[in-house]
C-alpha cells in the first residue's frame, strides 16, 4: 500500500532552521512529483513548494530564498530544509506525491511551531 510519511517537525526559535522528511513506500518514487504544503490553524492548506522526478524546483513566493526542496531517489524520501523560520510559518506541513492521470497520497502531516 502506498504511504508517504512526514518527519522533522517541531518546536524552533525565530531565526532558526528545520529540515522536514517525507519518506515514501509502496509507489514508484522516481515517476511522482514531490511536494510540500502548509495548513496554519483556522486557515487553508496551501502550496509551499515542489519538485518534479527530474528534480525541477519550484516555490511559492514565501518559500523563495529561505525554503530548499530537495529529494533523493535512492532513499525514496523528500526535504524540506527550512531557515530563518519566522512565527507565522508555523503549521502543519504536509507531503503529497502526484502525477499526471493517477492517484495523489498525502502524508498526515508533522507540525511546526516556531516560536521562542
Amino acid at each position: 500500500q502506498a504511504q508517504v510519511v512526514e518527519s522533522g517537525g517541531g518546536l524552533v526559535q525565530p531565526g532558526g532552521s528545520l529540515r522536514l522528511s517525507c519518506a515514501a513506500s509502496g509507489l514508484n518514487f522516481n515517476i511522482y512529483t514531490m511536494g510540500w504544503y502548509r495548513q496554519a490553524p483556522g486557515e487553508q492548506r496551501e502550496l509551499v513548494a515542489t519538485i518534479t522526478s527530474r528534480g525541477s524546483a519550484t516555490y511559492v513566493d514565501f518559500a523563495k530564498d529561505r525554503f530548499t526542496i530537495s529529494r533523493d531517489n535512492a532513499k525514496n524520501t523528500v526535504y524540506l530544509q527550512m531557515n530563518s523560520l519566522k512565527p507565522e510559518d508555523t503549521a502543519v506541513y504536509y507531503c503529497k506525491a502526484s502525477r499526471a492521470f493517477g492517484m495523489a497520497y498525502w502524508g498526515k502531516g508533522t507540525l511546526v511551531t516556531v516560536s521562542s
